[in-house]
């Protein structure tokens, strides 16, 4: 596996730009600070995608933070998966959204679709978003038919 040059994590995204809390651990490496699971993080750049996107969901399309969870923990097919975050429609756990986040050097391909779809058949959510800090890609499902329909952007909380 190749490693990471953690500065050229910190790169800029087509998100609104955030004040992200970054340190450095006791090996000079650097970490970021994840609200929600509220621990700090190996910073990649994956996670800084996810950290970025959590935020805008949070602050720019009024997600509840207590409604959301990173790396979720499912079981499919018998074996064991990790979405990267979910959104809880209420206090009851039925799931609303999946959210699968790559790095912003990978491509959005039919793949990452076919993932976060396999992931979606455990949770049964309404809303599927896949991004890599560049490009953002939401969708709504209709489980019960087997259909999808793109959005032209991501939803409000409010609206869903």
């Amino acid at each position: 596996m190749p490693t990471i040059n953690q500065k050229n994590c910190i790169v800029p995204l087509n998100l609104p730009p955030r004040q992200l809390q970054l340190r450095h651990n006791s090996s000079a490496r650097i970490e970021i600070y994840d609200t929600l699971r509220r621990r700090w993080l190996l910073l990649t750049p994956e996670e800084w995608v996810r950290q970025h996107f959590v935020a805008h969901l949070i602050c720019d399309h009024g997600y509840p933070a207590s409604l959301m969870a990173n790396e979720v923990s499912i079981s499919l097919n018998g074996l064991h998966r990790r979405c990267d975050s979910v959104v809880w429609r209420n206090s009851d756990g039925t799931p609303l959204m999946i959210v699968e986040y790559k790095a912003p050097t990978v491509e959005l391909t039919a793949k990452v679709f076919e993932q976060i779809v396999r992931y979606n058949m455990a949770l049964q959510a309404p809303y599927l978003i896949v991004s890599n800090g560049l490009n953002h890609y939401c969708c709504a499902v209709d489980c019960a038919e087997g259909t999808y329909t793109f959005l032209p952007g991501i939803p409000d909380y409010s609206s869903l």
